[in-house]
């Protein structure tokens, strides 16, 4: 179906939606079909979903056009059609956290980020993949199939987001969450060219909670990603870093470009550790930076604050911690590990406890350093990632297990320090495929954040037609 401007439903965003059911000019089921079947086009090439339930999706978008007709709509979210990364539980299923060693158990209850979205009514689709225990930075997994990027099949989506990325980019619905711990999320926003915010840490509860975890939106528009927060950010006792309750206005995310006027932006174009900017990366960078000039923000190119010693030390407590996890199971389970987790994690056996300890020390290290460095700043911007998206078989950038993580010195650094982080599309390749600008504020600000880059997404132009499903 589609709209008199002939746009399909499955690229109507979740405002479009809201207003249109508010208007009775469109219903819930017709968009949740809409999604259904391109869902069905794509994910044979795709393959970013799990748990994917038409059936029941539409049992869902039928109870939310009954309550939008009786004009008891639950929120703006009512009724829009979205996706939750398979890491975030929903009640009765089970959840294999991208790795076929792990027992699959029904869940006991939703998790935070889902119970709030089910309040909210919004009609959950399908679950999304993730790597094996979300160590990648691909839509690699001993457990799921091999997620792709829909801009260029033979490219990763990004991870450990996989299929969430790769589902906002395709059009399976405005909605969609993802996790990050040290870039999850940002990463396959960047290579799939979308929007998301990593919050400020415990701005939206997560459960289990763990240092640097975070949750967030997944759309194609910072508008979205402002109606999620709406449902989202809000306390939930699960989460022991969970914020305490705050009014935040955040329908004013909506500047125009003016309020980028007289904003001092910080501009980070080396992450002091990992690989070395691509060319394409850096240029598109720097012209977004040319872009804030323009509008009247004042843009001071930084020093690196991060450095390899702190970059390895994280690396090699996430080692320790895994290898710690992969003992505890049998041997057979074990043995179902994607075999480059394995490595990696066992690479840790013979660390002391005095390499564990000062490797945990980096952790806060980086957190007081990314701190005084943005300390000065309205706003930094840099690349999310130093390089273009890897083939979609590899595991990582590198194809390493003792080089991991060399393309996340851009985004974990505000995982530790707490500040929000956004990716926002700014450019293209060569090769067609979208470059992510991170746009990082003080701990706590994530609608400044939000509003930096809406108007951002306001002075760059016209974006590209999203990526169409192969023909049959």
């Amino acid at each position: 179906m589609t709209t008199e401007f002939s746009r399909p439903l499955h690229d109507w965003s979740a405002a479009e939606l809201s207003r249109a059911y508010r208007q009775g000019t469109l219903s819930p089921v017709e968009a949740t079909q809409a999604v259904i079947d391109r869902i069905e086009r794509w994910e044979p090439q795709l393959q970013a979903t799990y748990l994917c339930r038409p059936e029941a999706a539409l049992e869902q978008a039928r109870a939310s056009e009954a309550r939008w007709r009786r004009g008891e709509a639950l929120g703006p979210l009512d009724g829009v059609p979205g996706t939750l990364k398979e890491n975030i539980a929903t009640a009765g299923d089970p959840m294999p956290a991208g790795t076929a060693a792990v027992a699959l158990r029904p869940a006991a209850q939703d998790a935070p980020p889902a119970a709030r979205l089910k309040e909210a009514g919004m009609v959950l689709v399908s679950k999304t993949t993730m790597p094996d225990y979300g160590m990648l930075s691909s839509g690699l997994s001993s457990f799921h199939r091999l997620a792709r990027n829909p801009w260029d099949l033979t490219r990763t989506p990004g991870g450990s987001s996989a299929g969430a990325g790769a589902a906002a980019a395709a059009g399976y619905g405005p909605l969609h969450v993802g996790t990050d711990i040290g870039g999850s999320l940002r990463l396959p926003a960047s290579w799939c060219g979308i929007f998301t915010l990593k919050p400020s840490l415990g701005r939206i509860p997560i459960d289990p909670p763990y240092t640097g975890r975070a949750a967030g939106p997944m759309t194609r528009s910072v508008e979205d990603a402002a109606l999620m927060m709406q449902a989202l950010a809000r306390p939930d006792a699960r989460d022991s870093m969970s914020l305490p309750a705050q009014d935040i206005d955040w329908p004013a995310f909506d500047v125009g470009p003016e309020h980028l006027k007289g904003l001092h932006v910080g501009l980070l174009l080396e992450a002091g550790c990992g690989l070395p900017l691509d060319a394409e990366i850096r240029a598109a960078v720097e012209a977004a930076a040319r872009l804030f000039e323009r509008a009247g923000a004042r843009v001071t190119l930084m020093q690196p604050f991060m450095t390899q010693a702190m970059l390895d030390g994280m690396d090699h407590f996430w080692r320790m911690r895994s290898r710690v996890d992969l003992q505890a199971l049998p041997a057979e389970q074990r043995a179902k590990v994607l075999p480059y987790i394995g490595q990696w994690a066992e690479s840790a056996a013979g660390l002391s406890g005095e390499a564990v300890y000062r490797a945990a020390s980096q952790f806060h290290a980086t957190r007081v350093a990314a701190v005084a460095a943005c300390a000065p700043f309205d706003c930094v911007i840099s690349p999310v990632s130093p390089n273009m998206p890897a083939p979609a078989e590899d595991p990582s950038p590198t194809n390493d297990p003792l080089r991991p993580l060399e393309h996340i010195g851009f985004t974990v650094p505000y995982n530790m320090s707490e500040q929000p982080a956004a990716s926002v599309n700014c450019g293209w390749s060569k090769g067609g495929l979208p470059i992510g600008l991170q746009i990082a504020g003080a701990r706590f600000d994530d609608l400044g954040v939000l509003k930096v880059a809406r108007a951002f997404e306001q002075i760059r132009g016209p974006q590209r037609p999203w990526p169409e499903p192969p023909a049959a």
